[in-house]
């Protein structure tokens, strides 16, 4: 080899005694290369996100405007029913008893669901 070709080789002592660590960042990329599997990745939570933000307010649906005005109305009429005894048996010499607590729930819970 020729002296020549060594110099090629070499390294310049005063560029590199020059650079500042500014320079080095501001020769580096603007951004990361990126596959487009980690595009992928990223697409699929937002899509799985998205659909499990959907199923959350279906079920938000389902809870408000199905469930809380049944559970109402069928704890409601328990309650008036209750209430009404309590007074029937406060004003008048009357006492109110339910034979059977099975068949008054389910009646209570027929007409709850009656008018919905």
């Amino acid at each position: 080899m020729s002296s020549n070709d060594d110099s090629v080789y070499n390294i310049d002592n005063a560029s590199l005694a020059t650079s500042t660590p500014d320079d080095e960042i501001e020769s580096l990329p603007d951004s990361a290369p990126s596959d487009d599997t980690d595009d992928d990745d990223e697409q699929e939570e937002t899509d799985a996100e998205k659909e499990w933000k959907e199923s959350l307010q279906q079920l938000e649906l389902i809870l408000t405007m199905v469930l809380v005005p049944y559970a109402g109305k069928y704890f409601g009429r328990k309650c008036a029913y209750w209430a009404w005894a309590k007074f029937m048996e406060w004003k008048y010499p009357v006492e109110v008893v339910f034979t059977s607590k099975r068949t008054f729930k389910a009646a209570g819970a027929v007409e709850a669901a009656a008018s919905l």
